[in-house]
This record gives structure tokens, C-alpha cells and sequence, in this order.
């Protein structure tokens, strides 16, 4: 069952639908619930590998789903410390609890600076407007 609408206000937000859990020097990533649903039904979670690392702004995987396949865009740049398994072995959890069980993968941050450019709950709701 897909989750219901909603943008955590603990998390920050990269304007290509993707947010970020911070703790620390590491966050963990994912696509918002408003990604999942424009996607539909996701099939399969096309990951990176554990200590490789991502950019800011750069494609770091890909969702595919019954109507589309999509580029999963990295909102901070740092190395890979973790793959969520479950995600790739059960892609629907993405549609299911995005911000929960549906997570996609872990880093620690090379650059906690750009933190400054994601948007929080607020300012990402009002961007939904304009997409």
C-alpha cells in the first residue's frame, strides 16, 4: 500500500525529489514521497556499490518502475558506507514508507557546506507548487 502524502520536517530536500537524513557526518538518502508517486509502482532499484562515492547534484543510481526508469540524484556529494539490500531485493518498500524502510543508501558527507543548498519541508513543499 503506497504511503500517504507528506514531507518530514526533519529532512532536508534536493529540488530533483530526493532528501537526506542527517546525523552527524553522515546522512542517509532517498526519493520523496511526491518522486514514488509520480514513478508509480517501483520495480527495481538499480544501486551503487558500497564504497564508492557520490556528487552533489549527479545521478547516483536508478528507480525503475511499471511506467519509467529514473535517474536517483545525489543531494550531498561523500562516500557510500551503506546500500539499503532490503530496497533493491523490494523495490515497492520505496512506495511504501519512502522515508522509513524505503531508504536507499548511507554516506558520510565530504562537504557538509552543501547542506546550505537543500530545502527544507517548507521550501520544498512550495517548489511542488511550481513542478
Amino acid at each position: 500500500m503506497a504511503a500517504a502524502e507528506s514531507y518530514p520536517e526533519d529532512l532536508r530536500y534536493h529540488p530533483e525529489h530526493d532528501w537526506a537524513r542527517i546525523d552527524g557526518d553522515e546522512a542517509v538518502l532517498g526519493v520523496t514521497w511526491f518522486a514514488q508517486d509520480s514513478l508509480g509502482e517501483l520495480v527495481h532499484f538499480e544501486a551503487p556499490a558500497a564504497g564508492s562515492t557520490v556528487t552533489v547534484g549527479e545521478s547516483y543510481g536508478e528507480v525503475e518502475s511499471v511506467k519509467a526508469v529514473s535517474d536517483v540524484i545525489a543531494p550531498l556529494s561523500g562516500e557510500i558506507l551503506e546500500v539499503n539490500e532490503r530496497a533493491t531485493g523490494e523495490p515497492e518498500l520505496v512506495n511504501d514508507d519512502p522515508y522509513g524502510d524505503g531508504w536507499l543508501i548511507r554516506i558520510r558527507m565530504s562537504d557538509p557546506s552543501e547542506l546550505d543548498a537543500l530545502l527544507d519541508a517548507a521550501a520544498y513543499r512550495a517548489h511542488l507548487d511550481t513542478v
